[in-house]
């Protein structure tokens, strides 16, 4: 039973350092290289997000409560709800996880181009793009809102890279929680309204 249990542990280890390899190369990849012009414009699609965050749900709503339109009003209450579960998790699993940026770790070969915070995964950045991206989506059911609010969400995470402050895994942990929390809290609302227990 002890070398099961030690072979798992040198097989994780052996995995866990590969991964951290590929997730530095593919970071160092995406961050080298100095482009001002392309840094700005990468410096303003991350810190988009932050008025992107509140005008998804408050769009959704203004036309829900101008309209008179009960399900476009939940859904903008959803998207809210969404985003600040989405904002709570990202948080939690921040400091759960105590990750260093990928400037602090390797000060050497990855460039900081941006502030940032202590704690590296998962990035909060790429986390809500995608949970107001997800949102959106499901209360418009239109793939012109789905195709450029997931292009935006990729771009977002790609930002994050480029800009020095997060490893990919670190993106792609964000995206799946953006994602996941949206589609939990839509799902729930949906059993809760077959259950007869919120109308």
């Amino acid at each position: 039973m002890k070398k099961i249990i030690l072979i798992i542990l040198l097989i994780t280890f052996s995995i866990k350092v590969k991964s951290q390899s590929v997730d530095y190369r593919i970071l160092k990849s995406i961050n080298q290289n100095e482009h001002p012009t392309w840094d700005i414009t990468m410096r303003t699609t991350s810190n988009s997000i932050f008025p992107v965050m509140l005008a998804s749900p408050i769009s959704l709503i203004g036309v829900g409560y101008i309209q008179n339109n009960q399900p476009v009003l939940r859904d903008g209450f959803k998207t809210a709800i969404s985003i600040g579960l989405n904002a709570a998790l990202t948080s939690g699993l921040k400091l759960a996880v105590n990750r260093k940026r990928p400037f602090v770790k390797y000060p050497h070969d990855i460039s900081q181009r941006t502030h940032a915070g202590k704690y590296s995964f998962p990035s909060g950045h790429t986390s809500n793009a995608f949970a107001a991206a997800t949102a959106l989506t499901l209360s418009s059911k239109k793939w012109y809102v789905a195709v450029p609010s997931y292009a935006y969400a990729c771009l977002v995470g790609y930002s994050r890279m480029r800009l020095g402050v997060h490893f990919p895994s670190d993106v792609l942990g964000g995206m799946v929680i953006g994602i996941g929390t949206s589609l939990l809290v839509f799902q729930a609302d949906k059993w809760l309204q077959t259950q007869n227990i919120i109308r």
